[in-house]
């Protein structure tokens, strides 16, 4: 695997659920297409030129030998650590990644830190040793779909989705914490399926965290898609409460927060909306 160095590894975060964040690995060799966002940012930032050379992971060599310099200056502000916001931390079957995450991971529990941590991969079930990673580690999988079709054109170097909800039901049934992040969520004329199946597949875990797909030109070609998020939404909340499972709904999903998204969407340069629309139509014709 491609090598990086850099100068630093902690960083601070805007999100709620993590003070801070890790982002060990540059690119991403799942090579989502709905399209993903972090690509668009480094593609903007100039780190990367195109997909092709976002999906070639660069693994951040001197990781460890930072931690080891950050987390006794910082161990005392940090809550929580995310793993990871731009990238994944459990790649498929990149097993250099997955082995620098569980040392990331182990150093981070040793110094009392917790992490939460969100992939598209497959987990390890060492993660379930308590006697060296914490039991209050969150883990939790992104997941959209069922269908396999859909999985293998909008997120072709992803795991399945049966290995993806095995690995975390067997951290969940080890007593971990456990969540989903179904975001970002397809309109029926990207897939057709049923949302309550893939909640039932997934009733196990602790929390859902729900949102629309906001990037995809042919979430705006489906006409009825403010109206399809509303009810999604309140299927999720309501199936939630019937079984006792924490949620989120991200801004901008429900019905109430459509209008404040759009001015948010609309400030989308010409640039990365052409980005958008090929790798669309990429995808659709995969």
């Amino acid at each position: 695997m491609l090598k990086i160095t850099r100068s630093s590894l902690l960083y601070k975060s805007r999100v709620e659920y993590a003070d801070y964040c890790i982002n060990h690995i540059e690119g991403c060799s799942h090579g989502c297409r709905f399209p993903c966002y972090a690509m668009m940012m480094k593609k903007r930032c100039g780190v990367i030129k195109n997909y092709n050379d976002w999906i070639k992971p660069k693994i951040v060599s001197n990781a460890l030998e930072l931690l080891d310099r950050e987390i006794p200056k910082l161990k005392n502000k940090i809550k929580v650590v995310h793993l990871c916001f731009t990238s994944d931390p459990f790649m498929y079957n990149q097993p250099e990644v997955s082995s620098l995450t569980l040392k990331i991971i182990e150093k981070l529990n040793k110094a009392g830190i917790r992490c939460t941590v969100l992939t598209k991969g497959v987990y390890p079930k060492e993660l379930a040793d308590v006697s060296k990673y914490s039991v209050n580690n969150e883990y939790a999988i992104t997941l959209v779909s069922l269908d396999s079709n859909f999985k293998n054109t909008f997120e072709p170097g992803a795991a399945p989705y049966k290995q993806r909800i095995e690995s975390l039901k067997h951290l969940h049934d080890k007593g971990l914490r456990t969540w989903i992040s179904m975001e970002p969520y397809p309109t029926p004329n990207l897939v057709g399926q049923n949302l309550l199946k893939i909640l039932n597949e997934i009733k196990f875990v602790d929390k859902i965290i729900f949102g629309k797909l906001n990037y995809n030109v042919r979430v705006s070609e489906f006409l009825d898609n403010k109206d399809f998020y509303d009810r999604c939404a309140n299927i999720v909340v309501n199936f939630c409460n019937q079984n006792k499972i924490g949620y989120h709904i991200k801004y901008g999903t429900a019905r109430e927060d459509n209008k404040k998204t759009e001015k948010i969407l609309k400030k989308i340069s010409v640039s990365d909306k052409l980005e958008i629309y090929n790798l669309t139509q990429t995808s659709l014709n995969v």
